[in-house]
């Protein structure tokens, strides 16, 4: 009989609901930054660069929840050795949808933006109850 040593990993997770409105996304960045620069006992500090990279995912990710998905939304946060984590879940069953780039348009570059920050990013569709859109940082 094998003895199977089960690695223990560490992981810090937070969520916070956010209202719809313009003033959430600022909120979302505070809590993200502080919540990603408070120290821990069992896990790696995350660098300055991955703390500014997921306080924009997030600012755009909240921006697009609270206008685009007329609702308010939640904001998760999961931080481990390896990766963090952000996610936004909203109302709207509708993914969110890259637009092409324009020179003419004030908006529309954020999803492009999170896609180049993330490592991966994922739309995960709950139906009539929503999604959440998923973005991880190696």
């Amino acid at each position: 009989m094998r003895a199977h040593k089960r690695a223990h990993r560490h992981v810090a997770r937070v969520e916070y609901a956010l209202p719809q409105e313009a003033a959430s996304a600022g909120r979302a960045r505070r809590l993200t930054s502080a919540f990603l620069t408070r120290p821990r006992r069992h896990l790696t500090e995350v660098d300055a660069e991955r703390v500014d990279d997921a306080t924009l995912i997030v600012s755009e990710l909240v921006t697009n929840a609270t206008q685009h998905g007329h609702s308010s939304c939640r904001l998760r946060l999961e931080v481990s050795d390896d990766h963090v984590t952000v996610e936004v879940h909203d109302a709207s069953p509708v993914g969110p949808r890259a637009l092409k780039p324009s020179t003419e348009r004030e908006s529309g570059r954020g999803l492009a933006m999170v896609r180049h920050l993330a490592a991966r990013l994922e739309v995960v569709g709950s139906g009539r109850r929503g999604k959440a859109v998923r973005a991880v940082l190696a």
